[in-house]
This record gives structure tokens, C-alpha cells and sequence, in this order.
């Protein structure tokens, strides 16, 4: 199995209405919800932990993810409320106010020996979960117990508005990154993190780190990535109509994962491993993916009958 652990929630989508009239429209999203979504919809034993509410938007959540394909038997149901996003498009950009006192997911709490990791060959984690203090810390417990077994990936999702303390969080990421064997984030995360740091300079200090993959995505300029044994690959993204940009990151996120598990490469010893060619097809099937998802409304990515892979 595959795992995603982290926020979910609802996004309140700008649409209009049939006046041409701004409005908001519900979506059930959440960056690590989103991609534990993206890999059982392309075809991968997915699952998701974290805290899901059994109010009327918990119960969309459920409904929408077990639709997916998603096993939510490992996630914490309570009936705090659920948190809300509600999101505005700035100069093609997808920027978010929160809802998140108190709410499920943000009173999730991992239980010791409630995940047999020795089945599981992933562990994603990243995003809001991360920025408040008890979030950080159950995930770092749960990536203690899941490490000697699973490969774990992260993407730092970075949402300022929600950081109080930014010289704190700017170190728990780094130290978030330390424990991953592949990282993957935004070039707008990088802008916050790294500030004008060419990217790879800060690539190559990070894979001495221990991380065996680095990934960079750049909106309709493709992405990049870096590894240690199959070096610098760059791949192109599609040229497509674009309704909006949620989720695009997440179901990048998510094809990545799924073509490492397609190929046999999601195992840290095969990670480390991989070959340039192999790694290229994972990235470009990932960024057609992403690419997909960009061509509608909300955090909506593709099933595995939309999409096709040459492996």
C-alpha cells in the first residue's frame, strides 16, 4: 500500500453562477488527501491518515474518497468540525483562507502500532498538517516508526498565510526534508524557502542530505529534478486549457508515486537505484497528470482510463 497522511478538508472553488455572478463552489480537497486520491485513481493500493470529521462535509469527504478507490480504515473519524479553504485565483495562482481551529484534522493523533508499515512501500506526508506544532509532531512520529521500512515522500505544500513563525517553520521543514527520501515542491514553495538560491545548488545540498530524488515543478514551464545516481532530467509540460491550478501539484504528487510503484522503484534501496530513462518517464507521466487535472475545476485527478503511460 501506498499511504498519504495529512489535511483534509473542503475547498470553497470560485465559480459564477448563471447571473455571471461570483460564487463558491464545495470541493473536497486537501493536498495529501488529494494524493492519496490521484494514486488510487491511476490504479495504486492507496490509503490515507489523518483526521476526517463525521459532519455533513466529513461525510462528502468519505463518500468522495472511498468513490476513489481510497482505504480511509487506517484515518481518525471525531466529530470536531471540518477545516475549510476557501480559495481565490490571483495572476493564476490559487491562494487560500483557512478555517482550521479545533477541526479533525488538526486534532488528529497518530496511534503507535495502529499501521502495518511492513506492508506499506510509502509514506507521503507535507502541507498544512506540518505548520501547527501537534501536527508536526505526530507525523514525525509516525515517519520515526514507518522509516525503516517505507519510502517516505514530502512536499513542504507551503502556505505562508498560515505560518505566525517563519524562522521556526523554515526549520522544521528542513527538518522534514532530512528524514525524506524524495522531495518534491513548487518553485513558488522554493521562492519561500530558499528565497533566490539557485535551485540547484540547494538540490545538491539536500541530496547530501540523504534524499535520493529532489523534484522541482514550475508550472507550465515543466519540471526538474535531481538524483544522485541518474543526475539532472528536465521534462516539458502539456500545453492544455487551464481551468485552474488546485490540486495540480497534488496529482503530480500522486503519478509520481504511482509510476516509482509501476516501475518496481518506490523501495528506497530501488529509488537510489533508478535510471535516467526510467525516471523520466515518472516525471513526464506525472506532469500529464498534473497536466490533466489542470483542465478542470477543483482538485480532480485523472483516473487511470484518462490518462496513458508507455511503460
Amino acid at each position: 500500500m501506498l499511504i498519504a497522511c495529512g489535511d483534509a478538508l473542503i475547498d470553497f472553488v470560485p465559480t459564477r453562477n448563471t447571473e455571471g455572478r461570483e460564487a463558491l463552489m464545495p470541493a473536497v480537497g486537501g493536498s495529501c488527501l488529494n494524493v492519496a486520491i490521484g494514486m488510487a485513481r491511476l490504479g495504486a493500493p492507496a490509503g490515507f491518515v489523518g483526521g476526517i470529521s463525521t459532519d455533513l462535509f466529513g461525510r462528502m469527504i468519505a463518500d468522495h474518497v472511498t468513490a476513489s478507490n481510497v482505504d480511509i480504515s487506517l484515518a481518525t473519524r471525531s466529530d470536531r468540525q471540518t477545516t475549510l479553504a476557501f480559495v481565490r485565483i490571483v495572476a493564476g495562482e490559487s491562494h487560500y483562507a483557512f478555517y482550521d481551529a479545533e477541526t479533525a484534522t488538526r486534532n488528529w493523533t497518530y496511534r503507535r502500532g495502529s499501521i502495518p508499515f511492513a506492508s506499506v512501500e510509502a509514506v507521503h506526508v507535507g502541507s498544512t498538517t506540518l505548520v501547527n506544532d501537534q501536527g508536526a509532531a505526530e507525523t514525525e512520529a509516525l515517519i520515526a516508526d514507518a522509516r525503516a521500512s517505507s519510502m517516505i515522500s514530502f512536499d513542504p505544500n507551503c502556505r505562508p498565510n498560515l505560518v505566525s513563525d517563519k524562522p521556526a517553520y523554515l526549520a522544521r521543514m528542513a527538518e522534514f526534508a532530512g528524514s525524506a527520501d524524495l522531495i518534491k515542491m513548487s518553485d513558488v514553495d522554493f521562492a519561500y524557502l530558499f528565497g533566490d538560491e539557485p535551485y540547484h545548488r540547494r538540490a545538491s545540498t539536500l541530496l547530501e542530505q540523504g534524499p535520493s530524488l529532489i523534484v522541482i515543478t514550475r508550472g507550465n514551464n515543466g519540471a526538474i529534478a535531481w538524483h544522485a545516481g541518474a543526475g539532472l532530467i528536465e521534462v516539458a509540460a502539456p500545453k492544455v486549457e487551464v481551468a485552474d491550478t488546485i490540486g495540480a501539484g497534488d496529482s503530480f504528487q500522486a503519478a509520481l508515486l504511482f509510476a516509482l510503484h509501476k516501475q518496481g522503484r518506490i523501495a528506497r534501496p530501488q529509488l537510489k537505484a533508478i535510471g535516467a530513462d526510467e525516471l523520466r518517464r515518472s516525471l513526464s507521466f506525472a506532469a500529464n497528470c498534473a497536466g490533466l487535472t489542470c483542465t478542470r475545476p477543483g482538485a480532480d485527478p485523472p483516473w487511470s482510463s484518462e490518462i496513458s503511460w508507455n511503460w
